[in-house]
């Protein structure tokens, strides 16, 4: 989900990517959440970090505590932020039961793009286009 907020929000200033630490498909549900507000991810694949390892980045944003602790090393002008969401995966129930948790998280992470995000992204050098940013 953070992928296609961040491209939705931010896609004009920065190439983005999206990559787990254990891919493991996108999910239906996360798909469902952003359709619900205009955001196409059913395309999208599920990618491994190590796809990016030893690639320059500008910017690897991770999302979650696991992320975090297992990113592989990237080079030292890459900024890392950390912002730690809950995991909508593991929501227990029927499909719009977990619908909802992805819900709940998409509009947590919308909210942390535009409110704090942004504002971590514009201090010191303004991004040019075509800047990386993994999520």
């Amino acid at each position: 989900m953070a992928e296609g907020l961040l491209k939705a929000k931010l896609g004009d200033r920065f190439d983005v990517d999206s990559a787990g630490t254990r891919p493991i498909g996108v999910s239906p549900e996360a798909i469902a959440a952003l359709d619900e507000i205009g955001i196409d991810i059913s395309g999208n694949r599920s990618k491994s970090v190590d796809e990016f390892a030893g690639q320059e980045m500008d910017y690897v944003l991770t999302v979650c505590d696991n992320a975090k602790s297992n990113c592989p090393y990237f080079p030292a002008k890459t900024k890392l932020i950390h912002h730690a969401f809950d995991d909508p995966y593991f929501a227990a129930g029927d499909f719009e039961s977990r619908v909802a948790a992805f819900r709940k998280v998409r509009d947590q992470i919308a909210e942390y793009i535009d409110e704090s995000l942004s504002q971590e992204l514009n201090r010191g050098e303004k991004p040019k286009p075509g800047d990386s940013a993994i999520a």
